[in-house]
């Protein structure tokens, strides 16, 4: 099936084959080694964190001592679990300068490379940076250069000035803060194979024709709104489908490079993780709603009165949602969810059916085929003490946790109340590894001033703590002295802990002083708070129990500082250690302990018994069945994810913006009439035509020049563009008096479609921003792109990409329906202005 089908005739062709076949390298400080072993289905071993570990220590060690301690000492290192602070140490270490692994691909003929670095500013530094590393041969530069001097002559504004001295030595960056005409420039060099390192945003991984042999993934994460993200298997993918040059190259190489926040193995399970499934872009949009139900057309007569003049029926709102059925975005919604559905409900059955393998009934039959009666009598008696013996131990299990919170509530508020008392946290994370952070605790959730932290411990589902509450209301001594409840510490890696009880090691005696260094400064535990609550990264759950969840958030430059005095836990004295204060406390740990022994001796005894290996054979063999079911709950819960991005295009939004259109007077949406603003705006592109036409159709436009007109036209489409912060200075023209009184008058109508929008639940952006209004009629007046960009905090490229969407409005003018003649020529007086080098659309 296709989602064509029943629209043309069509054939499905599918091919899984790479015309070039792409090789996985991690470049590190010292080497660049293959990602994957060789069979290329997991990790290369030698690129193991406890691998890394294993050689650092035992370079150390094999300069001291004899063979025999230094085999003994490096293999306990090497098996010695890493904390938190030994992985970010050992891959802080590994980092590598952009010039180290320059040499690994040139000296393995793996250039020329496309290397992706996610920011502009990243990318100019990369380039900045090697501008003495020469990668041309003499016969290349001179190309260069000759080149060079070719645009210079065609197109002298769009040299970029501070990218020269890099592409004489073969480097370049690409991306979107450039000319138009320089990237194209840069294009045409690096196909040459004038160019042999091109250092580029994410953009460039679609729809430019520039494949190399190598692509060099700089990050597996770049910064977003709210913190840093990963990047997706897809993003991956797109950017390592650059490697390989058909036809020239055997093979292409990607290579990926440590950074202080991934490795090796969270490039693997990227790599591994497979495709996401394509997620429709498809949107209603007032255009789209319009052009499908639009039928009769209002004109005037000679007669002046109004009537009405049917020029096309229309389709009934039946008819347009039959096809909005046929979308691409509903083809995925039916056919990829249909295809996870049932395979989730196989999943699940399976899970069921595996499940009630493993239960005691099962495993009793099973026990009782296999064993002789005598010896299945004998274990099953003993198992079923067994049994009462841990549910015993579970229930002393939680009294010694109730004490533990019990003791450690008082303690906290006691010794917290005149300092920060230092204190470790404990916890094991998914692969099995034991963390131990050293951290200073600041205080309980509840009593500090954040009121950004409160809210979200309490009303985020995430948070809550009600399997805990209703197992300490179990207890012989309940109550809410006894109910876990969550507190925030620094640790010394200079994160955020959000802890319960259950996370806490040791607390210690010492800590900071909460007094204030001057009269006029703030408490410590006030300014700390203060710069928690301001942050804006997300909360990352590190583990999870039935008393609450221990999470992390990454800290800031302004907590830098305090982590740094946190001190390692090895310095701090056990004499300081406040923990075991309670005997109740320690009672319930030595009971816990007893009995924990006493489990232990009941699985002795069974272990004895006369059919135990034949009954461990079935255990064994159940033990393997809970791990298969693991791994399908893993897999369901991942298919349900899948599922619930996967959601069909919803009609729900093409009535919303129905309601828009027909409140708006645009279209009667009952009898398909369309009026003069409905026909304008179903003619116009844009992101928001309604809006569009709106703004073209107000008599106040009427008055403008020409270049007045494109600075108001200017700040209908500047969404995304931006000032750049690090520029050195903060220069934008400011628009006349005139282009600012007419936005001004605008801004009414703007807040009046928004809230129609929001009434019936529409999110269409409405720009009208005056920020770049004064670059449009400085362009539009005839100043020159030197004279702009002399004192502009614009990059080149945003500038361009401005300019470029105004005069694709203006263009649109003179063809719209029903706009008023002056309105039609100032708009084409102003795009033929405008239109001109180095930003005409003919020249780039």
């Amino acid at each position: 099936m296709s989602w064509l089908d029943g629209l043309v005739r069509t054939e499905l062709v599918t091919s899984t084959k790479r015309p070039v076949p792409l090789t996985w390298h991690f470049s590190t400080k010292t080497a660049l080694l293959p990602l994957l072993d060789d069979k290329g289905t997991s990790m290369n071993r030698k690129l193991s964190l406890n691998y890394l570990q294993y050689d650092e220590s035992g370079s150390e060690l094999y300069r001291e001592e004899g063979s025999k301690r230094r085999k003994s000492r490096r293999r306990e290192n090497a098996v010695r679990p890493l904390s938190k602070n030994d992985i970010s140490n050992i891959r802080r270490s590994q980092v590598p300068q952009i010039i180290d692994t320059l040499w690994h691909l040139k000296a393995r003929d793996m250039l020329p490379a496309v290397w992706f670095i996610f920011s502009r500013k990243g990318c100019d530094a990369a380039v900045q940076y090697l501008e003495d590393c020469r990668l041309l041969d003499e016969c290349e530069t001179s190309e260069v250069e000759l080149a060079l001097k070719r645009f210079r002559i065609q197109y002298p504004d769009a040299v970029r000035v501070s990218a020269v001295k890099g592409l004489r030595r073969g480097v370049a960056a690409h991306h979107a803060g450039c000319l138009p005409l320089w990237k194209s420039f840069i294009e045409e060099l690096f196909q040459r194979g004038l160019v042999k390192v091109v250092f580029a945003t994410e953009t460039l991984a679609a729809g430019i024709n520039m494949p190399a042999r190598t692509a060099v993934i700089s990050s597996l994460s770049k910064r977003g709104d709210s913190g840093r993200i990963q990047l997706s298997s897809n993003e991956l993918f797109q950017m390592a489908g650059r490697a390989g040059r058909r036809g020239i190259d055997e093979k292409g190489h990607v290579v990926l490079v440590q950074t202080p926040y991934e490795g090796p193995e969270e490039c693997c399970k990227v790599l591994f993780s497979g495709l996401q499934p394509l997620v429709s872009q498809f949107t209603a949009s007032y255009g789209m709603v319009l052009n499908l139900v639009a039928g009769a057309k209002v004109t005037r007569r000679s007669t002046g009165l109004d009537e009405i003049k049917v020029t096309r029926a229309g389709r009934t709102l039946e008819e347009a949602r039959k096809l909005i059925e046929q979308s691409f975005g509903n083809y995925v919604g039916s056919n990829v969810m249909l295809a996870a559905k049932e395979e989730l409900a196989r999943i699940e059955k399976e899970i069921e059916t595996l499940t009630s393998e493993i239960s005691e009934e099962a495993i009793a039959r099973k026990s009782q085929k296999l064993l002789t009666q005598s010896a299945y009598q004998e274990i099953a008696e003993l198992e079923e003490e067994l049994r009462a013996e841990k549910r015993l131990r579970t229930e002393l299990r939680r009294k010694m946790e109730r004490e533990r919170v019990s003791s450690l509530k008082p303690l906290l508020k006691e010794i917290g109340d005149g300092h920060l008392p230092f204190m470790s946290l404990h916890y094991t994370d998914s692969d099995g590894v034991q963390h131990l952070v050293a951290a200073v605790y600041l205080g309980k959730v509840d009593t500090l001033n954040t009121e950004k932290l409160k809210s979200m411990v309490w009303d985020n589902e995430a948070f809550a703590l009600k399997t805990a509450v209703e197992n300490f209301e179990l207890g012989d001594n309940g109550g809410e002295d006894v109910k876990p409840s969550y507190h925030v510490a620094l640790g010394s890696d200079n994160s955020w802990y959000l802890f319960t009880e259950k996370w806490i090691r040791t607390v210690y005696r010492t800590g900071f002083p909460n007094a204030a260094l001057t009269l006029a400064d703030a408490l410590p535990r006030e300014i700390m708070a203060e710069l928690l609550d301001k942050a804006d990264r997300q909360w990352q759950k590190l583990a999870v129990s039935e008393l609450g969840g221990l999470w992390c958030m990454e800290g800031s430059l302004e907590t830098w500082s305090w982590s740094l005095n946190v001190p390692v836990l090895s310095s701090l004295s056990e004499d300081d250690e406040v923990l075991q204060l309670s005997q109740a406390y320690n009672d319930a740990v030595e009971c816990y302990k007893s009995q924990r022994n006493k489990v232990s001796r009941w699985k002795k005894r069974i272990a004895r018994t006369e059919g135990f290996k034949q009954y461990q054979k079935i255990i064994d063999s159940a033990k393997f069945t809970e791990e298969k079911i693991r791994r399908l709950k893993v897999r369901s819960k991942r298919l349900i994810g899948r599922i619930e991005q996967i959601e069909p295009t919803g009609w729900k939004e093409f009535l919303q913006v129905s309601n828009v259109i027909h409140e708006s007077r645009a279209l009667d949406i009952n009898t398909h009439v369309i009026f003069p603003l409905g026909e304008t705006a179903a003619a116009i592109r844009g992101e928001n035509e309604l809006w569009l036409a709106m703004v073209l159709r107000n008599k106040l436009l009427l008055n403008l020049k020409p270049a007045q007109l494109a600075a108001v036209l200017g700040s209908l489409v500047s969404e995304g563009i931006r000032l750049r912060p690090w520029k050195n200075n903060s220069f934008v023209y400011e628009p006349s008096t005139t282009v600012l009184n007419i936005i001004d008058l605008l801004e009414e109508q703007k807040s009046s479609l928004l809230e129609l929008q929001e009434k019936h639940g529409v999110n269409i952006p409405c720009c009208l921003d005056s920020q770049f209004t004064g670059m449009v009629e400085a362009w539009a007046s005839g100043l020159t792109w030197k004279e702009i960009m002399m004192d502009c905090a614009m990059d080149e490229g945003d500038l361009a990409r401005l300019l470029r969407r105004t005069i694709d409005l203006l263009a649109q003018v003179p063809k719209l329906p029903d706009i008023d003649p002056l309105l039609q020529i100032n708009a084409k007086s102003a795009s033929n202005v405008m239109d001109r080098p180095p930003i005409s659309e003919l020249a780039g």
